[in-house]
């Protein structure tokens, strides 16, 4: 009698990965949530602020009307 651990049988058929779908999407929330925390606090600072004002004048003055 042999004491050998049986070889893994080898399925032809790929595994079900139904669970990297949800993973995937949880990482990408949490990315999103995280960077859109950083723009808020980035453009509601003072010079968030001047910043945009900077861009909407410019922009303003391209405008022909």
């Amino acid at each position: 009698m042999s004491h050998l651990l049986p070889a893994p049988m080898l399925d032809s058929a790929p595994r079900a990965e139904a669970g990297m779908a949800t993973a995937e999407y949880a990482v990408g929330t949490v990315s999103a949530c995280g960077f859109a925390g950083i723009l808020y606090k980035l453009l509601t600072s003072d010079v968030g602020q001047s910043l945009l004002e900077g861009i909407f004048n410019k922009v303003t003055d391209l405008l022909p009307f």
